[in-house]
C-alpha cells in the first residue's frame, strides 16, 4: 500500500500504475463512460483505498478506490466520505468496504 498526502498525488500515481479509467457509481453498478461499460459488483474487485481529509471542512473529506475489473480493466473511482451509504445496493455498498 502506498502513502500519499493529496488526493491528486494519489490519482497521478494510479494513473501510471494503470488505473487510467475514471469509474461513476450508480445504485447498483460502477460505469466507465469512456468505454460505455458497467459493472456490477460481482465483477470487480476493490484494490486499494486511500482516504483523504479536507483541512477547511468536513465536506471536502473524500476516497479514492483503484479498481480491476474481471476483464482487466483499471479504473479509479473517487467519492465523498458516506454520501453513498443511501443511495447503493446492498451488494454494491458490501463491495466498497475494503478488507486490508
Amino acid at each position: 500500500m502506498h502513502i500519499y498526502d493529496t488526493l491528486s498525488e494519489a490519482l497521478d500515481d494510479l494513473d501510471k500504475r494503470g488505473y487510467t479509467l475514471d469509474f461513476n457509481l450508480t445504485e447498483s453498478v460502477l460505469e466507465c463512460r469512456h468505454t460505455k461499460e458497467t459493472y456490477p459488483p460481482e465483477v470487480f474487485e476493490v484494490v486499494e483505498v486511500y482516504r483523504f481529509e479536507g483541512m477547511s471542512s468536513a465536506g471536502d473529506n473524500s476516497v479514492v478506490y483503484a479498481i480491476e475489473t474481471a476483464n482487466g480493466t483499471k479504473g479509479v473511482l473517487v467519492d465523498a466520505y458516506g454520501v453513498y451509504a443511501d443511495s447503493l445496493s446492498p451488494e454494491m455498498v458490501q463491495k466498497l468496504r475494503f478488507k486490508q
